[in-house]
């Protein structure tokens, strides 16, 4: 199954791109990156720059029907430049009306509550994140990891870094469940 890992040209956390990543690699998946630009995206470890990572698909090519599920790594940059991002708010509302399970973790909410999805759901994130999903009509639970199923969309998400263990294998399960 091929996987959609979306992220801004800039800003994710690269834990939260390459464990998720690594995971569905190693179930025999296909990780796909899909970012706002094509080239690379630069990933960091907090504030700091880490790796660079090439960007497979830019976002306004792509649709939800080529992928299996989509995964939204955090960093606080990286959410944030996402949801001024027209196209790439288009796409996560894409896979929610399409009813394709998405994952998300610490602060890469901030693009579901753009997108316009959380509301009537359960969900976790990094907590300052809370209020925005609130306001945005969602619940928001202190849990390692929370599945939402809601109509024929299941969500997945976690917290923090220190989440990823039970946020990759979850995500799996929901994803070929």
């Amino acid at each position: 199954m091929r996987i959609a890992f979306l992220t801004a040209s800039e800003g994710v956390e690269q834990v939260e791109l390459t464990e998720p990543w690594k995971a569905a690699r190693d179930a025999g998946h296909e990780p796909v990156l899909v970012s706002t630009k094509p080239g690379e995206v630069q990933a960091f470890h907090h504030l700091d720059k880490a790796d660079t990572f090439p960007v497979d698909e830019v976002v306004g090519d792509v649709g939800a029907d080529s992928f299996g599920g989509l995964v939204l790594p955090g960093g606080v940059a990286n959410p944030d430049l996402l949801r001024m991002d027209d196209q790439a708010v288009a796409l996560v509302k894409e896979f929610f009306e399409q009813g394709r399970p998405v994952a998300a973790i610490c602060h890469a909410p901030w693009t579901l509550v753009e997108a316009d999805v959380v509301r009537g759901r359960e969900l976790t994130s990094w907590p300052s994140l809370r209020t925005d999903i609130r306001n945005a009509g969602g619940t928001w639970v202190d849990e390692q990891v929370k599945v939402c199923s809601h109509g024929s969309n299941k969500l997945v998400t976690s917290r923090k870094p220190d989440d990823l263990k039970a946020f990759c294998e979850t995500a799996l399960e929901v994803f070929v469940g």
